[in-house]
């Protein structure tokens, strides 16, 4: 086999296994040979709890290891305590949960449910409580979790070239869109199925996906009302703008087919969108079209009343729809930069 197929192979194998799924199994086997280098009783429940440790993201395998932590040792006391009263009979097992579960999901330790039953049973299996046996749980906890979470921090994917690939995706999509409802507004015989509406709003939220793992991953913190929460993702905040953008366009989707029958303002608004095609994939806010805009709406104002019902009812959708352009310029006036070196740059 030729070394460029034998890195064939190993991508195909990484892409079909997983990123996930190989560090969860490098955490299981690292605690499982640490368990037995430290010589405590069952290394295997090591690598049980090193299983249930390895998360997506860094701030969620925090998040959950603490409660994982928590829970065990809640669970433990009230284990100890049962065990210790009525002894290691089977239906105590199912007492402990009955006590333990509610408990647990009150102090908000639900997520630790699992891991905690793992220490129970664990325990019950040994048939003793003991200091030394309180002690060998402890340990196994700790160097379960404390092998998942090194392994949650030491790496996590970077999630840049997924995001450009989104946002090249959107970006195409809408351009796509306004350029099909510049053609229906000069050819309202046009057919469009929609379909770019509906790959943009995948790629959004897809987009939202992979930004909230980028935010989860960074632990950039900031204080919001005197405590600390994870510093806002400017991916998270340019995808959340383009769903804001996405409502928009799917309210304009649906006026552009009310204009029934061609006029010259239907011809003005295809212009304006076909502009769009091109400022939809800029940084910058240039706020040309809102001029046009502003200069269309005059015109609006300054011509004479509709002689004809469907006159009217075609003229107020596209005063509708330019209303519904505007607030779509609103949004990417309030997210997007200025080319001015004063203003601050929210999107990148």
């Amino acid at each position: 086999m030729r070394p460029s197929d034998k890195r064939t192979w190993s991508n195909k194998l990484f892409g079909l296994i997983g990123l996930r799924v190989m560090k969860t199994a490098i955490a299981t086997l690292t605690a499982i040979y640490a368990a037995i280098l430290l010589n405590v009783d069952n290394p295997q429940s090591a690598g049980i709890l090193a299983i249930l440790g390895v998360d997506t993201t860094r701030w969620r395998g925090l998040k959950t290891v603490f409660a994982r932590l928590g829970a065990s040792v809640i669970g433990l006391i009230v284990a100890s305590v049962l065990f210790d009263a009525v002894g290691f009979h089977i239906w105590a097992l199912g007492l402990f949960i009955l006590i333990a579960f509610p408990l647990l999901t009150r102090f908000g330790l639900k997520d630790g449910i699992v891991t905690g039953s793992v220490i129970v049973f664990h325990l019950f299996a040994r048939g003793e409580v003991t200091p030394d046996a309180i002690l060998t749980e402890l340990k196994l906890l700790a160097i379960g979790l404390g092998w998942a979470t090194f392994f949650n921090l030491v790496y996590m994917p970077r999630e840049n070239q997924v995001l450009d690939a989104l946002r090249a995706r959107t970006e195409s999509m809408f351009a796509s869109v306004f350029a099909e409802l510049a053609r229906y507004l000069r050819d309202p015989g046009a057919l469009w199925s929609g379909n770019e509406l509906l790959e943009a709003e995948a790629a959004i939220e897809a987009g939202i996906e992979a930004a909230q793992r980028s935010r989860e991953n960074r632990l950039i913190w900031r204080t919001r009302r005197n405590r600390l929460v994870l510093q806002d993702e400017p991916w998270l905040l340019y995808f959340h703008m383009r769903r804001s953008q996405l409502e928009s366009i799917q309210a304009m989707s649906e006026l552009v087919a009310l204009a029934s029958q061609r006029v010259p303002q239907a011809e003005s608004i295809a212009r304006l969108f076909e502009t769009l095609t091109d400022d939809v994939r800029s940084d910058f806010y240039e706020g040309n079209t809102e001029q046009a805009l502003d200069e269309l709406e005059r015109q609006f104002r300054g011509m004479p009343l509709p002689a004809t019902r469907e006159e009217f009812e075609t003229r107020a959708a596209l005063l509708q729809l330019c209303r519904e352009l505007r607030r779509y310029l609103t949004i990417a006036r309030r997210e997007k930069k200025r080319r001015s070196p004063q203003a601050a740059a929210h999107i990148q």
